[in-house]
């Protein structure tokens, strides 16, 4: 089973989708959507840790300059899916969490350093950041 078959797999499982390919294209609406949030390194270590077809689809966009809050992020994979504020923000947390189990800690912690804060609970970690005074 090829690496890319495993993610979409896991992404089944994880969001308990009734095909191969609505895993599929829920991850490709994601990754999409990721890669317009991220840039430099953190880009192209998530690009390099991804399967070939993933991390065609996460390089593809032109990233933002800056990127958008997590509640913006749910709302893009909302526009893109053309489904519910909560349905897009399970289908994008079962996406993270994916990629989180498949990339590893540090990169993810690389991430979520990265992006704004209210990000970790879509990537399945909690958000342990302190509040800004």
């Amino acid at each position: 089973m090829t690496r890319h078959r495993r993610l979409i797999q896991r992404l089944r499982t994880l969001g308990r989708y009734p095909s191969d390919e609505q895993a599929e294209h829920v991850l490709d609406t994601v990754l999409g959507i990721l890669g317009s949030q991220l840039a430099g390194d953190e880009r192209c270590a998530l690009a390099a840790a991804l399967p070939e077809h993933a991390r065609a689809t996460l390089v593809t966009p032109i990233p933002l300059g800056r990127p958008a809050t997590a509640p913006a992020f749910v709302e893009a994979v909302a526009r893109n899916l053309n489904t519910t504020l909560a349905t897009a923000r399970w289908d994008a947390s079962c996406v993270l969490t994916a990629l989180a189990d498949l990339v590893g800690d540090d990169l993810t912690a690389r991430l979520l350093d990265y992006l704004p804060r209210g990000y970790a609970l879509l990537f399945g970690r909690a958000d342990l950041a302190p509040a800004a005074a």
